[in-house]
């Protein structure tokens, strides 16, 4: 119950002043000119983080997460501001800015396979869909190695837009990945018309999973839906050898987290021939 009815006062009509709305708002603030300092000065770039075959330990592709510099050069993951900037135009900038800079790591590395995080508010936004073009267009190879990684709540904000535009690129050979699956409230019917290639595992379901039997049915039966719609697999946030040898005999296609490699902000190239292999 909020704190003013307790005291018998009446809330002010239309305003929110308690002191955790204050921290967030600060917060958020706070965050935004971070962003908008690092994007005029340039200080973004992109951290590279393996997801590998659950089978073998080699990398099958790579995922690109867009990271800033602070004032003292320190690398702000996207956790700490993307809630604040999501919905707004700042927001569909740093899509921007991550497309740039994956394609021009794709451009430059012929044999990456590279998959990019992006909003589904960004596919109106006239900005990214002409750095997508250029890009597509300038190496007739980088379609075949670009996923696009939407996550399940930004895709069911707006279903029928994220399927026609999904068609129109899988035309091109652009592949798509949906993120942080199980976390939201996908409709089924959707799911079978989105047609996506992969199917992130939301990592709340892999924690510990080899002794939580909660975690094993659920995730069982997400790895079932994905067969079933011929999606190929990947669990996240794998921190453990108990986690990774659980998923591996559960028959999940690959691995992602720091128990198989942290985020690098060079290009992962150097360690293709030398993955971490799983225990």
């Amino acid at each position: 119950m909020d704190q003013t009815l307790l005291n018998g006062e009446l809330p002010s009509a239309g305003i929110d002043d308690s002191p955790l709305s204050a921290a967030v708002s600060q917060r958020d603030r706070g965050a935004i000119q971070m962003v908008e300092r690092a994007l005029q000065q340039g200080d973004v770039l992109l951290a590279y983080q393996p997801v590998v075959s659950a089978q073998t330990g080699q990398p099958t592709f790579y995922e690109g997460l867009i990271r800033i510099l602070d004032k003292s050069g320190r690398v702000i993951p996207a956790r700490d501001f993307i809630d604040a900037v999501e919905t707004r135009e700042l927001g569909r900038i740093i899509d921007c800015t991550a497309l740039r800079l994956g394609l021009q790591a794709l451009a430059k590395h012929p044999t990456l396979r590279l998959s990019i995080n992006m909003s589904a508010r960004s596919i109106g936004y006239p900005r990214w869909n002409q750095i997508l073009d250029r890009g597509l267009k300038a190496d007739t190879t980088i379609a075949e190695r670009l996923i696009l990684e939407i996550t399940e709540s930004s895709a069911m904000t707006m279903p029928e837009l994220v399927v026609v535009f999904m068609r129109k690129l899988h035309q091109r050979g652009v592949s798509f990945a949906l993120d942080d699956f199980g976390a939201g409230y996908t409709s089924f019917r959707y799911l079978r018309d989105f047609y996506f290639d992969i199917l992130k595992i939301d990592g709340q379901f892999i924690k510990e999973i080899e002794h939580n039997p909660d975690n094993q049915i659920l995730t069982q039966a997400l790895i079932s839906i994905a067969q079933h719609f011929d999606m190929f697999t990947v669990a996240e946030n794998i921190e453990t050898p108990g986690e990774a040898e659980f998923l591996r005999q559960a028959g999940i296609d690959c691995l992602q987290g720091y128990f198989l490699g942290a985020p690098r902000i060079t290009p992962p190239l150097s360690d293709a021939n030398n993955p971490k292999k799983i225990a």
